[in-house]
């Protein structure tokens, strides 16, 4: 692929894909925001990775930087992509996601070079799933529900826009929840990881808090879901949008189901679980699952790694991340 650039590079899919690039022996470019960024996803391939400094909300910084590099091809992965956040930064998520995307096109624009792009959606976009609307496909209403998942609608939205009008090589898909070691524990299970982590170690009471449980996902291991997208660029169409996640029943569980199976695999036995007010987001997406039959055709690709090894591995992360004090 020559010249692969991946924005977000520090974050969990970012630092996940920059593994799986650097398997390529490609020549891998990332963004950082000057002196900001957090490395630590990444400190085991820093020395191996490219750096441009960027800060992709100014966009004559990203028309430098992109006629610096001259990329191949683009992983757009930088984002505000946490969900219950959004709701105390609506503005924000809406500036970043749109603004960071259109910064991005334009610089290509300027620069006079048509790299591969993808721009990786997310099926929160979905919301308001019914049950005969399931599985999900390409045809499905769009009713998000909360302001990260409008966000991520404005930026597949204009990606479209920009393959219309520019002929841009936008290859835009919406991943369904994928899971792994590195993820934020702001999310669902490596939030119940975290605190098994601590209760292991003494740092909490056997008590786990938690959200609603009752939403149902299928859940993808994050490196099946980075060679996904490698997939994605490599094979599918610009211009067209495709669905990735795990469809196999096996994978395909309610929160409910996962803190439950957590809590079998701790080393403590007696930890209860409990509903916290103050995790239960203001409204719920019920029940995300997909058919990526289309991409499968596509790509040929299928999930390789199991839902147990999901949980396993990222327990293991944070029982690690806790029992060397990296985190409190």
């Amino acid at each position: 692929m020559g010249k692969v650039l991946i924005t977000g590079i520090t974050g969990f899919v970012g630092s996940h894909l920059a593994d799986l690039c650097l398997n390529k022996h490609v020549n891998l470019y990332g963004f950082r925001r000057y002196h900001l960024s957090n490395l630590k996803n990444i400190v085991h391939i820093e020395d191996k990775i490219r750096w441009v400094d960027c800060d992709m909300m100014d966009a004559k910084a990203v028309t430098k930087a992109i006629q610096k590099v001259k990329p191949d091809v683009i992983f757009h992965m930088a984002s505000q992509s946490f969900v219950s956040p959004s709701w105390d930064h609506p503005s924000l998520y809406m500036d970043a996601n749109y603004r960071m995307t259109v910064n991005l096109f334009e610089a290509c624009l300027e620069s006079r070079i048509n790299p591969r792009i993808h721009i990786p959606g997310s099926g929160e976009e979905y919301g308001e799933i019914y049950e005969d609307e399931l599985p999900i496909t390409l045809t499905t209403q769009l009713r998000p529900v909360n302001p990260y998942a409008v966000s991520k609608v404005a930026q597949d939205m204009i990606a479209y826009v920009y393959f219309r009008s520019y002929g841009l090589r936008v290859i835009r898909t919406r991943a369904f929840n994928h899971e792994g070691p590195r993820r934020d524990r702001v999310f669902g299970i490596p939030w119940y990881c975290y605190q098994i982590a601590k209760i292991e170690h003494r740092l909490q009471k056997p008590v786990i808090k938690v959200g609603y449980v009752d939403d149902l996902r299928n859940f993808t291991h994050i490196k099946d879901m980075v060679r996904a997208y490698w997939l994605a660029v490599e094979k599918c169409k610009p211009g067209e949008l495709y669905l990735i996640g795990s469809e196999a029943d096996s994978h395909v569980h309610t929160f409910r189901e996962c803190v439950e199976m957590l809590i079998e695999m701790s080393k403590v036995k007696n930890i209860r679980y409990k509903i916290d007010p103050q995790y239960v987001r203001p409204t719920q997406v019920p029940r995300l699952i997909c058919d990526t039959s289309a991409f499968v055709k596509t790509t040929g690709w299928k999930p390789r790694i199991d839902f147990e090894t999901i949980l396993v591995e990222t327990l293991n992360y944070w029982r690690d991340q806790i029992g060397r004090g990296l985190v409190k």
